[in-house]
């Protein structure tokens, strides 16, 4: 009789520079099951499903696949057991077919290569499994959503009985997430083992057959039963602490126009056009979501406010000022601060220290400076202030930011923007990648700027964070604003379908 255990993972360590990311964990997997692993930043779940799609190695312990023994030095031997991993930033070639896409990589010689019998067996998978996906179009082509269709596709086209999802569900509209809900499910009926990396507790509960939760490493519930805990019980299992999911927010003061964008026209990296006349106010004391798939013009809006890009067409005015050009600094000195998308690369100096980072935008002001002069002593004393206030956990002030969690980043950068006082706070996907407990604290932090008079523009493809924070929502596809409605009067239905392009 075939055993049930398709995986396990025996007294698996894993040790980085200063870190145990993987402390002795146990991790069972079954045929046909969906498995979720949860746990904060850092847990070492990524870190233990790397191991097991052989990315990285343990440095101690076992993995036994239908009983046997595995030792996997590379992805290719994880694959060649039927095991494989979907992650959350695509490694797809976008000038390429979808056809392309999934075969690349295979052995097959160029001469023996079969094009027309390979687009058949990726039509007959997207048939099997509700993946809707043309095997002759490009990549560049396709939604986000139907871009990880492809991901999954490769695995199933190798085979793999194992398929590991990381965040699977992060940049995926409404009805995008039902839809892959219903392939994973197909895919465990007919036999496949799944394991599904999240931090959203509500898909989880709902997708999941048994929950494995780590903390610091190791195992802190294993194979647990969706239907015998709730969302806040899982939340304590990975923090420890209780969560406050629904934060109380208050009725919005609103106060004078703050931001006032006009028919804004701006071009993407490549010079085409990514603003499509854009016309949007944003008031003191209220926040405006805009809610959307990836890559319809949310950065260049961001950007064009901030002073990080040029308009093209129209007018941007920041409490009457004019802000046309691309003029960072005119846009700080105006009241502008800016939560960026990409933490490392444009929300920190990673190399330096949190002291640096924390005084960036206020090094030149009184009381830290006079004139050119720094006043080091002012200085730490503003910056340990700031560490306390915002709770950075860090050894000390000069710990690299770059040695940070994403989280305790993200609490650096809230913590300079947010000291200056602004008039505009641009918060562009402020909580991504983050577990719940960091997710709680930023989302506390916006709304005790909401109350303190502050315009807040707030880009995230969450949309329950964005119907949870926000005043009024409004929706961005292809350039343009598609839909707009009030938080309180939201249809979820109606949000997915604009996000897909449907008005």
């Amino acid at each position: 009789m075939q055993s049930t255990v398709r995986i396990q993972m025996r007294a698996i360590g894993k040790q980085f520079p200063g870190v145990r990311a993987n402390d002795a964990v146990n991790f069972d997997l079954r045929r046909g099951e969906i498995h979720a692993l949860l746990g904060e930043n850092g847990a070492g779940k990524s870190t233990l499903m790397n191991i097991l799609a052989g990315l990285y190695r343990a440095d101690a312990g076992e993995i036994f696949v239908d009983g046997a023994r595995c030792d996997f030095h590379s992805p290719r031997d994880a694959i060649a057991r039927g095991i494989g991993m979907v992650y959350q930033h695509f490694m797809l070639v976008p000038s390429q077919s979808v056809t392309e896409n999934v075969i690349l990589g295979l052995d097959t010689p160029r001469f023996n290569l079969n094009l027309s019998a390979a687009e058949k067996r990726v039509a007959e998978l997207s048939e099997q499994f509700g993946l809707k996906v043309d095997p002759r179009a490009k990549i560049w082509q396709l939604s986000v959503g139907e871009q990880q269709r492809v991901e999954i596709l490769k695995m199933l086209y190798r085979g793999v009985q194992v398929l590991i999802l990381d965040e699977p569900t992060a940049v995926l509209t409404p009805l995008e997430v039902r839809d892959l809900f219903q392939t994973l499910r197909a895919m465990a009926r007919q036999g496949r083992s799944l394991v599904f990396i999240s931090h959203k507790l509500d898909e989880v509960l709902e997708i999941a057959d048994r929950l494995t939760v780590m903390q610091d490493g190791r195992v802190t519930a294993a194979g647990l039963d969706p239907k015998s805990v709730n969302k806040n019980q899982l939340a304590r299992l990975m923090v420890g602490r209780e969560i406050i999911f629904q934060l109380a927010k208050a009725p919005a003061q609103i106060g004078a126009m703050v931001l006032d964008v006009q028919a804004a026209r701006a071009d993407n990296d490549k010079n085409l056009p990514a603003l499509r006349d854009v016309s949007l106010q944003v008031h003191a004391g209220e926040i405006l979501g805009i809610a959307g798939v990836a890559g319809n013009g949310q950065s260049e809006l961001a950007h064009v406010i901030t002073g990080l890009r040029a308009l093209t067409r129209g007018k941007i005015f920041v409490n009457g000022v004019a802000l046309n050009q691309a003029n960072a600094l005119r846009a700080i000195e105006t009241g502008v601060a800016h939560i960026p998308e990409d933490r490392t690369g444009m929300g920190t100096a990673p190399n330096l220290g949190v002291f640096e980072n924390l005084i960036m935008k206020s090094y030149r002001r009184a009381p830290l400076a006079r004139g050119a002069r720094l006043n080091q002593a002012r200085a730490r004393a503003y910056a340990q202030d700031l560490k306390e206030k915002f709770e950075i956990a860090a050894p000390s002030l000069d710990t690299a930011t770059r040695l940070l969690s994403g989280g305790n980043v993200q609490r650096v950068i809230l913590a300079r923007e947010i000291s200056i006082g602004p008039q505009l706070l641009v918060a562009v996907h402020p909580t991504r990648g983050l577990d719940v407990g960091a997710t709680e604290a930023v989302h506390s932090l916006l709304l005790e700027q909401r109350a303190a008079g502050a315009a807040i523009l707030l880009i995230s493809e969450d949309l329950d964070e964005v119907l949870a924070l926000s005043d009024r929502v409004a929706v961005m596809y292809e350039g343009e604003i598609v839909g707009e409605t009030r938080a309180e009067n939201a249809d979820i239905e109606k949000i997915g379908l604009w996000m897909a392009g449907t008005r």
